[in-house]
C-alpha cells in the first residue's frame, strides 16, 4: 500500500526523498512503521531510526516532524559522523563571545537554533564518546549550557536519531553509552531493507519511472518480465535510494536501467504494457492516511498535504472506480 504526506495532486513532482517514496509499499512492516510514526508524532517523544543505509531514515524523520504539531517549526539535520570533539560542543549547543580563540560573537548552537522544533541526529552511532553525557543530559533536561556560559539555557526541541549501526553491541563494546542508548530508544523505527520487501519491488519501479519520465519529458519505463525478475533477485545494497538512482540514470543516458556490471545499451526505456496505475496509488494513499488516522478525515487530508475537499474528490472518485 502507499501514502503520501505531500500533494497527491503533484506526484510527478515529488524527489526519491520525498516521503511518498518510501510510503509505498504492501509489506505489514510499512503498516506498522506508519502508525507507530503517526503516535510518536502526536506525543512528540524521541525516536531512533534503525536500518541500513538507503532504506529513508532522514525520510521517516522528516516524516514524523510533518505529522507532529511542531510541523512549522524547524528541522534541524545534523551529521554526527562529521562531528569533531573539538568544535562539535559548540556547534551543537552554542558558545558566548570570547569563550575561545576565534569566538569573536555568541552562536545559538544547533539545538537553540531548533527551538520548539525538532533536532535530527543522524548516525548517532558514530558521535564522539565524550559528548554523549552532554547529550543525554539535553535529553533528562531539557537544556544545553553553551561553551563559556556559567548556566544552562532551557531548550524545548523533539529529538529523533538515526543509524545504521547495531547500538546494543556498541554499547557491550564501550563505544556507546547504555543510558543514552534506553533515552533515545523509546520508540523504535526499524526500517526494512528493499531485498526483504521482493512484492514492493514493482510498486518502486512504477513510481520513480513516472516520476522521472515527466521530470526529464520522456515516456515511462515499464520493465518486460526478465527484468523485473532479474531486479527482484537483486540483493539492493543501496536499498531504495540505489533503485531510484538506477532508474534515473536511464532516464538522463536514455538506456534501459541497468543492475550492476550489467552492459547498458542505447535504446530509451521501453513503454510497452501498463503497470501499477497512477490512480491507484493515489486510492491506496487515501486509505493508508484514514486508517493511521482512524478515519478522520481533517487529519487525512493534513497528513497527505491535500485541502479537504480535494480528499473528497479522491474519495469520490475511488468510489465510482469501484
Amino acid at each position: 500500500m502507499a501514502t503520501s504526506t505531500l500533494s497527491l495532486d503533484s506526484v510527478a513532482s515529488l524527489t526519491p526523498e520525498d516521503p511518498a517514496s518510501m510510503l509505498i509499499g504492501q509489506d505489514s512492516a510499512i503498516n506498522r512503521i506508519a502508525h507507530h510514526t503517526e503516535r510518536a508524532a502526536q506525543v512528540e517523544c524521541t525516536v531512533l531510526i534503525t536500518g541500513e543505509t538507503g532504506t529513508g531514515k532522514e525520510v521517516w524523520a522528516r516524516l514524523l516532524h510533518r505529522l507532529g504539531p511542531r510541523q512549522d517549526k524547524p528541522f534541524v539535520p545534523v551529521n554526527c559522523a562529521a562531528l569533531t570533539a573539538t568544535l562539535a560542543e559548540s556547534q551543537l549547543f552554542g558558545h558566548l563571545k570570547g569563550a575561545f580563540t576565534g569566538a569573536g560573537g555568541e552562536s545559538l548552537g544547533i539545538f537553540r537554533s531548533a527551538q520548539s522544533g525538532m533536532v535530527f541526529l543522524d548516525e548517532i552511532g558514530d558521535m564522539p564518546l565524550e559528548l554523549q553525557p552532554k547529550l543525554l543530559r539535553v535529553l533528562q533536561e531539557g537544556e544545553v549550557t553553551p561553551v563559556g556560559a556559567a548556566r544552562p539555557v532551557k531548550i524545548d526541541v523533539q529529538i529523533a536519531a538515526a543509524t545504521n549501526r547495531n547500538l546494543l553491541r556498541d554499547v557491550e563494546e564501550g563505544r556507546f553509552r547504555e543510558d543514552l542508548y534506553y533515552r533515545l530508544n523509546l520508540v523504535e523505527l526499524q526500517m526494512p531493507a528493499l531485498r526483504d520487501r521482493l512484492e514492493d519491488i514493482p510498486m518502486f519501479i512504477d513510481y520513480f519511472s513516472q516520476k522521472f519520465a515527466a521530470k526529464y519529458q520522456q515516456p515511462v519505463w515499464v520493465p518486460d518480465a526478465e527484468t523485473l525478475r532479474s531486479f527482484c533477485e537483486y540483493r539492493w545494497p543501496g536499498n531504495v535510494r540505489q533503485l531510484s538512482f538506477i532508474i534515473e540514470q536511464s532516464y538522463v543516458l536514455q538506456c534501459e536501467p541497468m543492475l550492476p556490471g550489467t552492459p547498458q545499451t542505447a535504446n530509451k526505456p521501453s513503454t510497452s504494457l501498463p503497470f501499477t496505475n497512477l490512480d491507484r496509488l493515489r486510492s491506496v494513499a487515501v486509505e493508508q492516511a484514514l486508517r493511521i488516522t482512524q478515519g478522520h478525515k481533517g487529519r487525512a487530508a493534513e497528513m497527505l498535504g491535500v485541502h479537504p475537499n480535494t480528499l473528497t474528490r479522491l474519495l469520490t472518485q475511488s468510489d465510482d472506480d469501484q
